[in-house]
């Protein structure tokens, strides 16, 4: 089949995020100005950059309470900073609990049930068990076509991973089974990887 996405839809639910799949999941933590600790999942999310590193995720849609975007990135562009955190198996039902809607003013971390530690370059929480977190400060904001869809790209300051989580060197998805999204309301986890070299490496 063959359809044009401005032409309405073509299936009963729309195939584009089943499509670029899997999409790692950001678990964002970010603080607002007047201290309220906040944190939500984003799926539109991947790095962009080696030097210096930076990485990008999206937020679409808006929230009831905020006249622009959603509190993750009101509280980026409060403070100029936000910590990605990444998804394990182990966290799934902690960052779908995180994922609800609730007023600016709560926090997520307790929400969620979810212990979190200090950052070491931000004024900023992070989850305290998660296989690894990116520290960022903010480098831009990009307003994409369409209501609510924002792009913030971030560089990279600080980088926590667990030990627990390196082998031989290499920081290993699979030893945790990392979360990422498909589709739809589906999900995967990554359980084994394989090595392909370049031509010329």
């Amino acid at each position: 089949m063959f359809y044009r996405p401005d032409d309405g839809p073509a299936l009963a639910e729309d195939p584009l995020t089943a499509i670029v799949a899997p999409r790692p999941i950001a678990w964002i933590s970010t603080r607002s100005a007047d201290g309220h600790d906040n944190l939500a999942p984003y799926s539109f999310f991947t790095a962009v950059a080696y030097a210096p590193p930076q990485v990008l995720f999206a937020t679409t849609g808006g929230k009831s309470d905020r006249l622009r975007g959603k509190d993750t990135l009101s509280n980026i562009e409060q403070t100029g900073v936000f910590c990605i955190n990444v998804v394990e198996e182990e966290g799934l039902p902690h960052m779908n609990a995180s994922a609800a809607e609730f007023p600016a003013t709560t926090d997520e971390f307790a929400a969620a049930k979810v212990t979190k530690a200090a950052c070491s370059e931000i004024a900023c929480s992070r989850v305290a068990l998660a296989p690894a977190a990116l520290e960022c400060r903010l480098s831009q904001v990009i307003d994409l076509e369409g209501e609510g869809n924002i792009a913030v790209i971030g560089r990279v300051v600080g980088v926590h991973l667990r030990d627990d989580c390196l082998v031989d060197g290499r920081f290993d998805v699979t030893r945790f089974g990392l979360v990422a999204r498909l589709g739809y309301r589906d999900y995967t986890v990554i359980r084994e990887a394989f090595e392909l070299r370049r031509p010329g490496e």
